[in-house]
């Protein structure tokens, strides 16, 4: 009945739901509001045109999901009216009704048949009912598909090599590709970028950048880049991560079975000639370490950038002016190597600074009360060590922010430090910050 209501109210039919991007569900307001409207109970919407979905090119400034918060993640029912609801190409608002934009009655009798039904007993003619410009295709041959086209649907179904072939297999046995279409292309598609890339011993990386993004269509400028260099228990990785991830990211490095150390990291960037670009870096502390030849582990003077303390556990969160490292020599202050880049090309990623929070807020938890116990209870497979030393990840983090039952169960001064960190975290750091980040981030502290 609403799909029927929102055809005859709109004059256009609900579509594109096999997209991710369109909406798939209705508000339980304008889903009555089309009831009654259908049976006469109701005379209008507040709107003429409804609200136009197109998908979206980019998570930054063209993504509805991604600028707006949904309620109930960060933002509470009460304030759900501070949220701003942009304008955007991919979702554009509704438009009221106006001067040209009238009112429509409901009809007197309709039927609830399926989309199916009407769409076989319309025939061509309700399609040039609603365009003017429909040609009727005067062949009844089938549409070649073109390389291009079957990139497109490859890339669409998120196909891999093995599949995207056996597709173009089957479509060029049934006769529906064109005659210069390439299914083996699939198998080494990666043709192109092999030139710019070399392996030495068990390392492979890009010595030609600027080549590689020529050839991915995109205009190099080094300073609206990151490197991003990351390890697992399988391999080292190096990946060029995009300011406000607008662009793709560009895999430059990656080695099977290597460990973070300071000749591994030393390598890396001399193959992807780190000096001649002069990137940003970001990366987990341990990673910040060995880049600026630091010792890793449990060391007096951990930190790039003052004099930190580490022994000094009475000054601990009482002390906040520690002497700023003034260089980076071997065999003082924890210092082993010489530094591989510059301390400030240095960033320190969002998600690594809500987990040291996170771990700080947790251990201060007095571990008798209601609190602590609940967070047993919450994440029943975290190891009660691990909740003790706040060993958490980003969803844990994100999942206690947005729990009311957890606030509930704090007390005193562990609650305003709750309210402190939620701020800090859903504010800043954050593509767009609050304009009174320095201000939250000075309370939190």
């Amino acid at each position: 009945m609403v799909k029927k209501a929102y055809h005859l109210y709109f004059g256009c039919k609900i579509g594109d739901q096999d997209k991710r991007w369109a909406p798939h569900i209705c508000c339980n307001t304008c889903a009555t509001n089309l009831r009654q409207w259908l049976n006469r109970k109701r005379k209008s919407m507040p709107f003429a045109v409804p609200m136009i979905w197109k998908e979206p090119t980019d998570h930054t400034s063209n993504c509805y999901f991604c600028m707006v918060p949904p309620v109930g993640k960060g933002v509470s029912k009460k304030k759900k009216w501070t949220v701003h609801y942009p304008n955007i190409p991919s979702a554009i608002d509704p438009v009221p009704h106006g001067e040209g934009l009238l009112v429509l009655d409901a009809p007197e009798s309709f039927s609830l048949e399926s989309e199916e039904e009407e769409d076989e007993t319309s025939g061509p003619e309700s399609s040039m009912s609603q365009d003017p410009h429909f040609l009727p295709s005067s062949s009844s041959e089938p549409l070649l598909i073109t390389q291009g086209e079957l990139n497109d649907l490859v890339r669409d179904l998120e196909l891999p090599k093995s599949k995207a072939e056996r597709l173009g297999s089957r479509l060029q046995q049934w006769n529906l590709l064109a005659g210069d279409v390439r299914v083996s292309m699939f198998r080494d598609c990666q043709k192109d970028l092999v030139p710019f890339f070399f392996m030495e011993d068990d390392l492979v990386a890009c010595n030609n950048i600027d080549g590689v993004m020529a050839a991915l269509n995109i205009v190099h400028a080094p300073d609206e880049w990151r490197l991003f260099i990351d390890s697992s228990k399988m391999s080292l990785k190096a990946v060029l991560l995009h300011n406000g991830n607008v662009l793709p990211s560009i895999p430059v490095g990656h080695a099977v079975h290597r460990k973070e150390t300071y000749d591994n990291m030393k390598q890396l960037l001399r193959c992807i000639n780190y000096d001649q670009h002069q990137w940003q870096l970001c990366g987990d502390l341990k990673v910040v370490a060995l880049l600026l030849g630091l010792q890793t582990g449990y060391t007096k003077y951990c930190y790039f950038l003052c004099e930190w303390d580490s022994r000094a556990r009475d000054s601990h969160y009482i002390k906040k002016d520690w002497p700023l490292r003034q260089s980076l020599e071997p065999g003082r202050k924890s210092v082993q190597h010489p530094p591989l880049v510059e301390s400030r090309k240095i960033l320190l990623p969002s998600l690594h600074i809500k987990l040291g929070l996170m771990m700080n807020f947790v251990k201060a938890i007095d571990k008798t009360q209601a609190a602590f116990k609940y967070l047993r209870g919450k994440f029943p497979r975290l190891s009660e060590a691990k909740i003790k030393e706040g060993v958490f990840v980003g969803p844990h983090i994100h999942e206690l922010l947005r729990d009311d039952a957890f606030d509930h169960a704090l007390r005193g001064k562990e609650k305003t430090a709750r309210k402190a960190f939620q701020l800090v975290a859903i504010n800043f750091p954050r593509n767009n910050n609050a304009d009174n980040c320095r201000l939250l981030v000075e309370n939190l502290l």
